[in-house]
């Protein structure tokens, strides 16, 4: 976050700095050129006076000399040309040379043998490399005679020009420097509150209702911000606990009325004869189904209360579980397959991956009248699966949508022991630990007559 305000920052600062630097950069190197046009048209009016006289009396042999002297000393070509071009004084060689680099040189010596003066040939900008040409009329109106002409190397004046603009970028920088020396430790000071509040919300989203922000770092806004965010974490915190509490102590209370219910029907068997042993009969079982529930409520919200997932090997927790699933099946005359491949480590949902693993088993088992069971796991990309699939009777779509809410349960389910609940504890903690629990279609069943059921966890894999 702290890069983003510099990101914002940092362009400001930019366009700050070119704002107040670049127009003084051009009118400088504006400023460079004209006066370097000025010396040039100074020294080309010059000569084009001494060259009128010297063309008209015929003496030229001082007017050659200065213009020798003048190339000698300033390096800068000046020539005296006739109409045709042709240089009548002057360093013809060196001018030739020069002028074949100058494209705009014929556009300004005709407009001096026109008796005008141009305007400067090519660009001010240091990167143009481009000569200076100036040509003066040597002569008037339409007495013209010829034309001094100067092509001047302005290299020189594009460095200095150069080094001037670097200096006022150097300077530029300075407040720029300046700027992000306070923006960096004020970006620290204002975003270590958003950082923190970041966190707590990424530890809140796992389960951690006892997180809570710094409230007394930052700007003042930040600061009510994040005390905000504690009072309201408290009451959150407070509603879940209060929630819990009265499921747990609920079901706590019915224990004791429940079980002496149960002793009350229970007691009434040696006294039932004919017709009331089925209303017997039903009465015992509703109070078990009702003793079932409340334990699963209970472990429910014992579950609930602990949001920490930890990193487990998957070979591990099937050591503890294969055999005794094994036992099961084989009592009941089932077949148990596990195709799970070794070194697996993921992250193990709140109450341990072989308690909801086996309560997978289980409703296998009970629920499905499954010939096979088949657990296999796995790995893809950052997710481990692992997958409880069984040859029985199955859920279709509509029921499989329904399957991991509280207390439902399928019509063909309603006489066999179960509460409802198993699904809907195993789904809630894997969401908790960062996965999902998906329910797909199972095995082929062995008629043919389409799949059974499916159990499929996703959990996060831990990296080494």
């Amino acid at each position: 976050m702290r890069r983003r305000l510099l990101v914002v920052l940092v362009p400001l600062a930019v366009l700050l700095v070119a704002a107040l630097g670049v127009p003084h950069s051009v009118t400088l190197a504006e400023r460079e050129m004209q006066e370097t046009y000025v010396d040039r048209l100074g020294d080309v009016g010059r000569f084009a006076s001494l060259a009128e006289t010297a063309l008209s009396s015929g003496r030229t042999e001082a007017l050659q000399q200065e213009l020798a002297r003048y190339h000698e000393l300033y390096g800068i070509p000046a020539a005296v040309i006739d109409t045709s071009g042709a240089v009548l004084l002057g360093p013809a060689r060196a001018y030739q040379e020069a002028a074949r680099a100058e494209p705009a040189l014929p556009r300004i010596v005709t407009a001096a043998l026109a008796g005008t003066r141009s305007e400067p040939s090519g660009e001010w900008a240091p990167w143009d490399g481009s000569a200076l040409v100036v040509a003066e009329p040597v002569g008037r109106d339409s007495e013209v005679v010829g034309a001094v002409v100067t092509i001047s190397d302005l290299s020189k004046t594009r460095s200095r020009v150069l080094l001037q603009w670097a200096q006022l970028a150097g300077l530029g920088l300075l407040p720029l420097i300046a700027l992000i020396a306070v923006a960096w430790p004020v970006s620290a000071w204002v975003l270590r509150p958003v950082r923190e509040l970041d966190a707590a919300s990424s530890r809140i989203s796992q389960g951690d209702l006892t997180i809570r922000a710094e409230a007394e770092a930052g700007p003042v806004e930040l600061r009510r911000l994040a005390g905000s965010f504690n009072t309201m974490m408290d009451a959150v915190e407070n509603a879940v606990q209060r929630q819990r509490a009265f499921v747990s102590d609920a079901s706590h209370q019915l224990r004791n009325p429940l079980t002496s219910l149960r002793l009350a029907v229970e007691s009434m068997e040696p006294h039932l004869a004919g017709s009331g042993r089925p209303v017997y009969e039903v009465a015992v079982d509703e109070v078990k189904a009702m003793q079932r529930l409340l334990n699963s409520l209970q472990a429910s919200a014992r579950m609930e209360s602990i949001r920490t997932a930890s990193p487990v090997e998957l070979d591990s927790v099937l050591a503890t579980r294969v055999d005794r699933w094994r036992a099961l099946t084989a009592t009941s005359g089932r077949t148990l397959a596990v195709d799970v491949p070794p070194g697996l480590r993921l992250l193990e949902p709140t109450g341990g991956l072989g308690s909801i693993l086996d309560e997978l088993v289980s409703n296998a088992l009970r629920l499905s009248e499954a010939q096979v069971v088949e657990v296999s796991a796995r790995t893809g990309g950052d997710v481990v699966t692992i997958a409880v699939r069984d040859d029985g009777q199955g859920l279709d779509a509509s029921e499989r949508a329904q399957a991991l809410r509280r207390f439902w349960r399928s019509p063909r389910h309603q006489n066999v022991s179960g509460t409802g609940l198993g699904l809907a504890i195993c789904a809630d903690l894997v969401g908790a630990a960062g996965g999902e629990l998906r329910l797909e279609d199972g095995l082929p069943r062995p008629d043919g007559s389409g799949h059974g059921f499916a159990a499929v966890v996703a959990l996060p894999v831990v990296r080494d």
